[in-house]
């Protein structure tokens, strides 16, 4: 009965936390799409589109239009089910996260300019083209967190656009292409002394827009967005964002037009949210498409992690005593290498970052494995002497480098001489959930004389690896104290924990004890079960679910083999695996580290979250550690489920020795299971005050219980920070970033830090700032970037903060992007000069035929065109012919005119070398012409030929600067257009801009 009224109990204060926070945002003005699935919870729009579905169905469709395309180029028949692994569910969390954060940031959560407010509509597009020219630098340069970062902001302004603005209301029903095409028709924004709205005085705004704004038969082309109750103030005669969280919407003219849900009570124009939706869709696949055919389809997997191997990730310590740990390293990656060659997966990728004293660096990164053991190759046991090597710098470095999600293998025998690197070290393990393993070597008969330079000047500290070892915890890796003898058996470890679909399902350190007992449990879904215990045993009796035990120290048995090097036992069980609970007795003199991990298509991933209460309702990602003994969210993701079962799991938050500190219990969020993923969440009353992990416990597809465990460590903290604003960085200028650092605890002083992994901050700290109890602090941190640095490159920024009076702490990370101050953000063109269609009934028997011209005027130049789609032949040509009647005559057929290129035609003029460039049809790669003109403004003129069978093709064609045009060829039209929707120029205008290019060509042929 006691335990009855503890239920009751806790589900009315879940359900007061919720009504507490409903009532929270009755106070605050609201805009955009609501964020994410909380955010129908809480406005009980149950209905309602969030930003966060629309932009998880478009990423997900986008991907697999993707898979299906290379699956049908390589002959490979479909797969009826597509699993996109843990990593593409952790990149797709980034981009919603980051979507979602536009809402919530003090930055940007008022500003009209990144939600298409207050007819700030021109300084809308031109983010948007920030946004988009940051993403493809970045993902050009294989920097996919920070193009993750900017796709979210991208996505969410984009998605604003069409809730906020009238383009719905005046019966538009394709998306708005000048967003993101400047070379597309702009329509007029009303002007600042424009009435735009009249008086609404119902829930629901029926008409109250002008009719010169919504009245499509007037041929109307005004655009408005509505105004807030934040800056700037509402002119007179303007529309409201409206809803019951905005308080313009008292101001004449009263109501407003806002279509972010389907309620009445948040959105007047809420009869509209599903059409203003449907675009928002539209608008974000065509933006991911576009991506995709500007990076090329195999950058746009990358980008979103799919079907990515882990990341092989070696810090090396180069020193002259690391010979044989150099070489256990070589053999184990090229066993790892070996493996991976048959897989479906992408390769992975493959880092190395060597390091000693004073140098530490450079990064080797490759996705070829053959060229990665080059570098291994080349790493040679040199120099050394002084004990403390450069080893915190060289983790940086691999950790800023490598994916999310990866397993980073420290070798070294020597202490870090850069112990003021280990907060920014351990924040970004934590930030990306990347473990971090050592494996140490200790051999003093063999190492004696190798460092008798360094033992002869002092003694080494027996706690010189103590920051390894908190690393190592802190992170979910292990540290494994091993010699040389045994180094390559050890070694195995790498290989173990850098399978696919590696999973945990025990990981605990304990203290010394008589006997300690400890569970696991293995479900129908795990395979390849490996123990990994660090330390020194004197017994382990390993129990099956039936009851079988093996004493494994002393004897051979059915269920397990095991293998002991100095250092570390490695215990696999036998298959048939029993599915259910296995126990493991352990006695040691000494700290033992188990962990347990298995292979298993099924895994999680979580995040801590809070109630907005300010300007948007929904759940809003905590960053670094969750607010010690405060209410908050758990969002959970469960990856890899077979069947879409209904949802049984719950979390247990654990201690350090493993014990249960609280039980979380998880409903479905109102996110639809797809594809493996089933979103969960639940409320935690009071986050825990200790240090602590997180247990996943539900049931398996034959209905076994199922258990799977975070490995890296939460420290709750009564300290909190955060960067308000991501900025892009500008070669050779300054940049500020701005932070606020909130303390739930005491007045006390902290210490603030700053560090960067490319040395542009101006000042690092440690600053020391006094902070009122329950009181917060804004300050700025400066970076200078230098003149050379490249565009697309990006700096890894991590602030840390410090309690003086207690071990508290805690972190933010953010990435920064270079780009160029002058950003060329214009694609380039394509117009038709001439259509030859003339197709009969029967459509085999003819053929049709246009000519254009492409060209980057004033730009950055021509760099690469591909045909996309039709069946037909684009022949390009580096100069025109020298008439256009000439122009079509050489051109009937490829095949023919490849062969008889330099003939003379029937007209006398000689084909030269310099006219016929190249050809393409759909399926070939990319076609580079950025060497073809020593000038950027160079034009091309193409010709396609194609069966009137096949009445519509698709060329793509890309800037140096990375911008792309889609150019649609059509037979039936005398012009070229750039999306399937009607352009409102003429096809006239596109013929004379053609006429114009081709007579401008005619003059600068002679001068090539």
């Amino acid at each position: 009965m006691s335990q009855d009224r503890g239920a009751c109990g806790r589900n009315q204060r879940q359900m007061f936390w919720s009504l507490l926070a409903c009532l929270l945002f009755l106070a605050s003005p609201c805009k955009g799409f609501f964020p994410n699935f909380w955010s129908k919870v809480l406005t009980l729009s149950w209905d309602s589109y969030t930003h966060q579905h629309i932009t998880e169905q478009a990423i997900l469709a986008v991907t697999l239009e993707v898979l299906r395309d290379i699956a049908k180029q390589d002959g490979v028949q479909g797969e009826k089910e597509i699993r996109l692994g843990r990593g593409f569910w952790r990149a797709m969390r980034d981009v919603v996260n980051s979507n979602a954060n536009m809402d919530f940031l003090s930055s940007t959560k008022s500003d009209p300019i990144y939600h298409f407010d207050s007819e700030r509509v021109d300084g809308s597009i031109a983010k948007l083209r920030e946004f988009w020219t940051k993403i493809v630098v970045s993902t050009r340069a294989k920097e996919y967190e920070s193009a993750r970062g900017s796709l979210g902001q991208l996505f969410h302004s984009l998605q604003d656009f069409y809730s906020h603005s009238n383009w719905v209301e005046m019966g538009k029903r394709s998306i708005y292409l000048h967003l993101l095409q400047p070379e597309e028709p702009a329509v007029s924004v009303a002007k600042e002394d424009t009435p735009t709205c009249k008086d609404c005085f119902t829930a629901t705004c029926r008409h109250n827009l002008l009719p010169s704004l919504s009245n499509t038969e007037m041929n109307s082309n005004l655009l408005t967005t509505g105004y807030t109750s934040s800056y700037p103030l509402k002119p007179k005669g303007k529309c409201s964002h409206g809803g019951i969280l905005d308080r313009s919407r008292h101001q004449s003219p009263r109501g407003g037009i806002n279509k972010d849900s389907n309620s009445p009570i948040f959105s007047p124009h809420h009869y509209l949210h599903v059409e203003a939706a449907a675009l928002a869709a539209n608008a974000t696949l065509m933006a991911l498409r576009d991506l995709k055919d500007t990076v090329g389809p195999k950058a746009f997997l990358k980008l979103f992690s799919v079907r990515q191997a882990p990341a092989l990730v070696f810090v090396m310590d180069t020193t002259g005593s690391m010979f044989e740990e150099i070489t256990a390293a070589r053999l184990r990656a090229h066993s790892i290498i070996q493996s991976r060659a048959n897989s479906a997966r992408q390769p992975g990728s493959f880092l190395l970052v060597p390091f000693h004293d004073p140098e530490f660096g450079p990064v080797y990164e490759d996705e070829d494995p053959d060229q990665f053991m080059e570098h291994m190759e080349t790493l040679v046991a040199l120099g050394g002497g002084d004990e403390p090597e450069m080893c915190l710098s060289a983790i940086q470095l691999a950790l800023t480098h490598s994916p999310p999600l990866s397993e980073i293998f420290v070798f070294t025998d020597a202490s870090p001489k850069d112990a003021y690197l280990f907060d920014a070290v351990k924040a970004l393990a934590l930030e990306k959930r990347s473990k971090i393993t050592f494996l140490l070597t200790e051999d003093q008969t063999q190492k004696r004389s190798r460092r008798r330079k360094r033992s002869s000047k002092k003694p080494l500290s027996p706690d010189r690896f103590s920051l390894y070892s908190s690393l190592s915890v802190l992170s979910g890796g292990m540290a494994v104290f091993t010699t040389n003898s045994d180094i390559h058996k050890v070694s195995a470890i790498v290989e173990d924990n850098t399978a696919v679909d590696k999973v945990t399902l025990f990981h605990l350190k304990s203290d010394p004890e008589f006997m300690s007992v400890h569970s696991f449990r293995v479900d129908s879904s795990v395979k390849n079960v490996i123990l990994h215990i660090t330390g020194t045993m004197t017994e382990c009796i390993l129990t099956s679910p039936s009851d079988q035990s093996q004493a494994m120290l002393r004897e051979r048995g059915r269920l397990a083999e095991l293998e002991h090097f100095q250092g570390l036992y490695r215990i696999k069980l036998l298959p048939p695996v029993q599915a259910g609970q296995w126990n493991l007795q352990a006695q040691s003199d000494d700290h033992l580290t188990f962990s347990v991990i298995g292979d298993s298509s099924v895994d999680f991933l979580y995040y801590f979250a809070t109630v907005t209460n300010e300007t948007h309702p929904g759940l809003a990602r905590v960053d670094g550690h969750p607010v010690a003994g405060s209410p908050a969210f758990l969002v959970l993701a469960v990856t890899g489920q077979a069947s879409p079962r209904e949802p049984s799991f719950h979390v247990t938050l654990l201690g350090a020795e493993g014990e249960s500190l609280q039980q979380v219990k998880l409903n479905r969020s109102s996110s639809s299971s797809a594809h493996g993923l089933e979103e969960l969440v639940g409320f935690v009353e009071h986050v825990p005050t200790v240090p602590f992990s997180v247990r996943l416990t539900g049931l398996d597809d034959r209905g076994n219980k199922l258990e799977r465990v975070s490995t890296e460590k939460i420290q709750p903290t009564r300290i909190q920070i955060a960067m308000t604003l991501t900025p892009h960085l500008v070669a050779g200028h300054p940049t500020v970033v701005d932070f606020d650092i909130f303390n739930h605890g005491p007045a006390r002083l902290l210490n603030l830090t700053a560090d960067d992994d490319c040395g542009y901050l101006l000042m690092r700290g440690p600053q020391s700032l006094f902070v009122e109890e329950q009181g917060s602090f804004r300050g700025q941190v400066a970076l200078l970037t230098p003149a050379k640095a490249q565009a697309g490159a990006t700096v890894t920024l991590t602030l840390t903060v410090h309690a003086l009076d207690s071990l508290e702490s805690n972190y933010a990370v953010t990435f920064l992007t270079v780009v160029s101050l002058d950003a060329d953000r214009s694609p380039p063109s394509c117009s038709a000069v001439l259509v030859q269609s003339d197709c009969p009934a029967d459509c085999t028997k003819s053929s049709w035929r246009m000519s254009l011209v492409v060209a980057d005027d004033v730009h950055s130049g021509l760099a690469a065109l591909q045909m996309h789609k039709g069946d037909g032949v684009l022949t390009i040509f580096h100069n025109p012919p020298p008439t256009e009647e000439s122009f079509g005559e050489t051109l009937p057929d490829f095949e023919h005119h490849r062969l008889h290129k330099n003939k003379t035609t029937s007209k006398g003029h000689h084909w030269h070398h310099h006219h016929y460039r190249a050809s393409l049809k759909t399926g070939d790669p990319l076609l580079n012409v950025s060497g073809w003109a020593p000038g950027s403004s160079h034009p091309l003129w193409v010709t396609y030929t194609s069966s009137c069978c096949s009445a519509q093709a698709e060329l793509l064609v890309w800037d140096k600067a990375g911008n792309m045009k889609r150019c649609i060829l059509t037979s039936g039209q005398q012009r070229v257009l750039s999306d399937t929707a009607t352009e409102s120029s003429g096809s006239g205008r596109a013929t004379l801009t053609g006429v114009i290019l081709l007579l401008v060509g005619l003059l600068w042929s002679p001068l090539i």
